[in-house]
């Protein structure tokens, strides 16, 4: 009886800690700029430093179009353009993994957000037929 209680008991434990599955998001990479993110370091002083490049991705999904940015700016990626990506809001940050890549989860900076305009709602005009 004590056994039946105590294993009961660890199971609704562990039910209440139990983490509901992640929610992904789908969209598709456009197009992937090269864009100013900072100076390099120059090794003395003197010496102009070069202009730093980051890659700078665009996410579209049905509602929203995002500007990214790869967080690991020492390593980036370089993601396949054309291919659907699902993603997953989490705090500050953008978790992105692309189909029929590597199924890594990488994460992003969100640069900006821009609502999408839905081209499947056009005004349509309707001719009346009288011989209907």
């Amino acid at each position: 009886m004590r056994l039946k209680l105590v294993l009961s008991a660890f199971l609704l434990a562990s039910l209440a800690y139990a983490k509901e599955p992640q929610r992904y998001q789908s969209g598709q990479l456009l197009q992937m700029d090269s864009v100013s993110c900072g100076a390099l370091r120059a090794d003395s002083g003197h010496k102009q430093a070069p202009e730093a490049l980051c890659q700078e991705y665009v996410l579209q999904t049905d509602t929203v179009v995002y500007r990214i940015r790869p967080r690991d700016e020492k390593h980036p990626v370089l993601l396949p353009v054309g291919n659907k990506a699902q993603f997953r809001l989490e705090q500050d940050r953008m978790l992105l993994r692309v189909e029929d890549f590597d199924g890594k989860e990488r994460g992003f900076s969100v640069v900006s957000m821009t609502p999408r305009s839905d081209p499947k709602v056009e005004s349509t005009t309707y001719k009346v037929n009288h011989l209907q």
